[in-house]
């Protein structure tokens, strides 16, 4: 460790020739796709779907200490991606890009989601020059008036700010830019679908090549189901498929992608029985703490029935936690379509 800062530990060595060639050329996989961090649950919006605003009394609002973050090499090395986002705004953690640099260092791709509103022109050219594969910003709309429930998110702030990373990204020198790639994560609401159809407008203003599109699957509010999609409201997601389909038509006629997926009427039977792919990812909270994926770790104070904590990275070796007996039979029920009761209801098993 140089000094007494343990993300400079000597023991961090990035991945030899040999390494790299073993999985450049032979296409080697490994043992984990993604490893997704919540680098900070700290955030200045208040979106009314969000538990940061309906459990806000019991929120807790914590960066990721550096310890915490060193104490993943041991994922980041089996890990073919980090994503520094939780339930917060990631680019507010004063050491993002030290994280970024350890997760690149380990040999992941790194990627990120935030809400836009901390971007500034520096900040813009700090995240195009830091080697970052992907970043997102997240909306709920196409307008202004179809964004609202991202309260305190102003919809043109987010378009700024993803013009100001395009700008960064256009003035960087061709010979130190990256193939950062920029998205649009969009989340469909039940009652504004057709909002929508404009996303092949907006991605054309924007310059953004993709967007992802997903649906409300923390229902943090027993009002807020009806912003979902169960998989048996057929009607529902019939209306919501047709728009998106000519959204995803639309955009491909433009060379833009659009991704999305919705609940079909049985479990799924891939992807280790979950969209989120817990079978090959996991989730680390801001304290360290080991989830199966981030709908399982919401950080309030208060009793949570869903909640699933299977180690902390301070106390145990996160790959021994991950080859655990505990955690390993959580996976192969939701495998074999015999999942755990926190994960019955939840859409993310229907989702095609």
């Amino acid at each position: 460790m140089i000094g007494n800062d343990p993300l400079r530990n000597p023991a961090f060595r990035a991945l030899g020739l040999g390494e790299r060639l073993r999985e450049l050329l032979l296409g080697e996989r490994r043992p984990l796709d993604c490893v997704q961090v919540e680098v900070t649950s700290c955030c200045a919006g208040r979106c009314v779907y969000c538990p940061h605003t309906t459990q806000a009394a019991f929120w807790r609002s914590r960066h990721m200490p550096d310890a915490v973050f060193a104490a993943l090499w041991p994922l980041l090395r089996r890990s073919g991606r980090a994503h520094l986002q939780g339930w917060g705004e990631p680019l507010l953690h004063p050491r993002f890009f030290d994280f970024a640099a350890l997760a690149r260092k380990a040999g992941c791709q790194v990627s990120s989601t935030s809400c836009g509103l901390c971007m500034d022109a520096d900040l813009a050219a700090r995240i195009v020059q830091s080697g970052m594969d992907m970043l997102a910003f997240s909306l709920a709309g196409t307008d202004a008036a179809s964004n609202a429930a991202r309260f305190g998110v102003p919809f043109e702030r987010v378009c700024e700010a993803v013009r100001l990373v395009r700008a960064a990204q256009h003035a960087s020198d061709a010979r130190k830019e990256t193939a950062l790639e920029v998205h649009l994560a969009y989340l469909l609401l039940a009652d504004r679908i057709d909002a929508a159809a404009g996303l092949p407008r907006l991605m054309a203003e924007l310059d953004v090549r993709t967007a992802v599109i997903s649906t409300l699957d923390y229902i943090a509010a027993p009002e807020q189901a009806a912003l979902a999609f169960a998989s048996e409201e057929t009607d529902k997601i019939a209306r919501a498929r047709a728009v998106l389909e000519r959204a995803a038509a639309q955009a491909e006629e433009d060379g833009r992608e659009i991704h999305y997926a919705l609940p079909g009427p049985r479990p799924l039977a891939d992807a280790g029985g979950c969209r989120e792919n817990v079978a090959r990812s996991l989730y680390v909270d801001a304290d360290g703490a080991l989830s199966p994926c981030v709908y399982l770790n919401v950080p309030a104070d208060r009793d949570e029935p869903r909640r699933r904590v299977f180690g902390n990275v301070l106390d145990d070796d996160p790959w021994a936690v991950w080859n655990s007996e505990a955690f390993g039979g959580f996976r192969a029920a939701l495998a074999h379509n015999a999942p755990d009761a926190s994960c019955l209801a939840c859409p993310k098993r229907f989702e095609v």
